[in-house]
């Protein structure tokens, strides 16, 4: 994997570029270079997240002893509409043009990111997140990407709404981001096999790191309920501290300890009376009511602790939050203190592709037939000021 503080040589720039944009160059060489102007934008509405396009185009010019041109008409983190002008890239055609490829692949991905985690942060705003999606990543040049992007959703959703947002990922190679030097986490579903139960994995862990707060795993042995409520007496001074969290993680395969569809449906009911009662999709009723982390097993499992006196002690939700499921969940007023989520990985990876067409020659605009809205002559508005996403 060529790390991207060194993929800034016209050798390895050749070797990851469409090949045609290395043909322009050459072309470009022997008949004589042009100013050009390139208008960068997306088919889709987006949190803008440049950081990472820039920076590395300006390692690039450094590299080739030129100057680039870069205008971005947002802020960093603004929410900005489909088909609307994100930046104005301006300089030789002939050191441009075999940038295209890979100046896309790191703005893209990134805005589509950023919008999908304020959607999340902004729709449940008391709620922490953790971002958990490095394993889920191809690579990790997208690893960074992905936690740069969740960082800038997540301080729009602060600064629009005053949420919580994320805060924390699970590497420490990215978790400057979110202004950290340590990832966070505590125990993986293979650490509760190793040891044998639920309680004893806790007890471990706390023995090997007294001095941090204790997230323990609930769900290995579809004990979800009895096995916290194990733990919590086990460690009731971390309980009434608030420094002990359950992390529930149940997959969908079947429900949590204690529920079935129709004592979902009750539990719901009891919480909150109209959440069934409108109109749901199949995927919506599954999130309320359905197999592995609803709606439903949440208030249980909340409902479990509060009666047992450990009304401090927080849950960690995790398994497929979706900024769709983060939604849902807001609609019932769940009781979730914590996300861990990858889910803001771009679902659709058609949505993540950014667009860049020139549309001036050395000062003169020209641009392809259709795409007129791009140029940059008076017939574009200005920038519009901030909106919420989705607007």
């Amino acid at each position: 994997m060529t790390d991207k503080a060194t993929l800034t040589s016209d050798a390895e720039i050749t070797r990851f570029t469409d090949r045609y944009f290395v043909k322009t160059r050459a072309s470009v060489q022997r008949f004589g270079d042009k100013r050009v102007t390139y208008a960068i934008f997306m088919r889709r509405p987006v949190c803008f997240a440049p950081r990472l396009m820039t920076d590395w185009l300006n390692a690039v010019a450094a590299t080739r002893n030129t100057r680039f041109e870069v205008e971005t008409r947002y802020k960093e983190g603004d929410w900005v509409g489909a088909g609307e002008p994100l930046i104005y890239l301006s300089g030789s055609f002939q050191e441009l043009v075999d940038l295209e490829t890979i100046y896309l692949q790191r703005l893209g991905p990134a805005c589509v990111a950023a919008y999908n985690a304020y959607t999340m942060a902004a729709t449940l705003p008391k709620v922490a997140f953790i971002a958990m999606d490095a394993r889920h990543c191809a690579g990790q040049e997208m690893a960074e990407m992905m936690a740069y992007a969740a960082s800038v959703g997540s301080s729009a959703a602060k600064k629009e709404v005053g949420a919580i947002g994320f805060v924390g990922n699970a590497t420490d190679a990215t978790a400057h981001y979110f202004g950290a030097e340590r990832g966070l986490g505590t125990m993986p579903h293979a650490f509760i096999g190793y040891a044998g139960s639920t309680l004893r994995a806790a007890e471990m862990y706390h023995e090997a790191f007294p001095d941090e707060p204790l997230t323990v795993l609930i769900d290995y042995f579809a004990r979800e309920v009895s096995d916290s409520l194990t733990v919590c007496r086990r460690f009731p001074d971390l309980a009434s501290a608030g420094r002990l969290n359950v992390r529930i993680d149940t997959h969908g395969g079947r429900f949590v300890e204690g529920l079935d569809v129709a004592k979902s449906y009750e539990v719901l009911d009891r919480h909150n009376p109209r959440a069934v009662r409108q109109y749901r999709s199949e995927t919506e009723l599954r999130w309320l009511v359905g197999t592995g982390v609803s709606a439903a097993a949440i208030f249980q499992l909340r409902d479990a602790l509060d009666d047992a006196g450990f009304d401090r002690v927080k849950i960690i939700a995790s398994s497929g939050f979706s900024p769709e499921k983060c939604k849902v969940m807001a609609s019932v007023d769940v009781p979730i203190d914590i996300i861990g989520t990858g889910s803001y990985l771009p679902e659709m990876w058609s949505e993540t592709y950014a667009t860049s067409d020139i549309v001036e020659y050395d000062g003169k605009p020209r641009v392809k037939v259709g795409r007129e809205f791009l140029l940059r002559d008076g017939r574009n508005a200005p920038a519009r000021p901030r909106k919420t996403p989705g607007a």
